[in-house]
């Protein structure tokens, strides 16, 4: 198997470095561009963010109103049904199918409402040739993921330390800062192949290179290998970026069943919360590929157009990727200093 064109297009002199940056640089400028002024029409910056029962626990953003309100209303009532759903299992052991089963409920909705991960994972499956399966994976794994980081800081920190909730809280907002970090170093390391990506296409006529045979050498790894192992490390680093920060609402049931000596039926539903969660980020992700087929298609397929529509198109997400990170890296320093 050859090279990727994404690879081989690349701009490989240093004098493409210049351009390449500009071009990186345009794109960040534009997407950073579209975001402020949709802050300004639907309300400006959000007010901090709001602490949940127990002291744990950070939303993202506050919704002001539309839909987002609407959701984030709904789901708020799920912390009182899952604390009362815990109480119920502790009276009677028959109420825990409707534990989790609030559980899901809750994962769904909360999944739909503001958050990065849905975000991260949509703008990598249209920055990248990513097939629906692809897309589902990850967001089962980042959901999974988010599950079991959200088990273990409140085994660690309360069952073994038996450390306070100010503790928790620090130690999840180390984990939240983690994953903005992340999500900014996956958005820069997409924008800057993206955009070399566009370079090596324009370069060329709008037609990616093709891979000459006679250009591998034995001392050279093999290109397939290359490939997949990035592949590999982009999908672990999108699922460390959209899982690592835990569940407020997880956290929240596991903390109340702990003191009510129902922890594995606390860790039964953050699970079940996870389940919840992947089906709605999934079927995001799958809207993200089906739009990017149907864009394509309308772009003219695999032409000389279509190859430099989709090539922005893709450096657009990767930029998405970019300055969702920061932005979350500047909330979460905002609401630092603000408290």
């Amino acid at each position: 198997m050859s090279l990727s064109a994404e690879t081989l297009a690349a701009p490989k002199t240093g004098r493409a470095l210049w351009p390449r940056l500009a071009l990186a640089g345009a794109a960040i400028l534009a997407v950073a561009g579209l975001a402020a002024l949709l802050a300004w029409f639907f309300g400006s910056a959000a007010p901090p963010p709001v602490r949940a029962p127990f002291g744990l626990g950070m939303r993202e953003a506050t919704p002001t109103g539309g839909l987002a309100a609407w959701i984030f209303s709904f789901q708020a009532g799920f912390y009182r049904s899952l604390q009362s759903a815990v109480t119920a299992l502790k009276n009677d052991g028959a109420a825990l199918p409707l534990l989790l089963g609030i559980g899901f409920a809750y994962g769904v909705f909360h999944a739909a409402g503001p958050g990065h991960g849905k975000a991260v994972i949509a703008a990598y499956v249209v920055a990248n040739e990513r097939a629906l399966l692809r897309g589902l994976s990850l967001s089962v794994a980042a959901a999974l993921l988010q599950a079991f980081v959200a088990c273990l800081i409140v085994i660690v920190v309360a069952l073994i330390l038996h450390a306070t909730a100010a503790t928790m809280q620090g130690m999840t907002s180390v984990v939240e800062i983690a994953s903005f970090a992340a999500v900014a170093l996956l958005g820069a390391t997409l924008t800057w192949r993206k955009s070399g990506k566009v370079l090596g296409i324009l370069s060329d006529g709008g037609v990616p290179a093709a891979h000459c045979a006679e250009c591998d050498h034995a001392h050279l790894p093999d290109p397939e290998m290359i490939e997949r192992l990035r592949g590999w490390r982009e999908a672990a680093g999108v699922v460390l970026a959209a899982g690592i920060r835990p569940c407020t609402g997880a956290i929240i049931v596991l903390v109340f069943a702990l003191s009510q000596s129902l922890l594995p039926a606390g860790i039964a539903a953050t699970f079940a919360m996870a389940i919840g969660t992947a089906l709605t980020t999934g079927s995001i992700a799958a809207l993200a590929v089906f739009a990017k087929r149907l864009a394509l298609r309308i772009a003219g397929g695999r032409g000389a157009a279509g190859e430099i529509i989709l090539a922005l198109a893709e450096l657009l997400a990767a930029a998405v990727v970019l300055v969702l990170g920061i932005g979350l890296l500047a909330g979460f320093w905002t609401a630092s200093i603000g408290n």
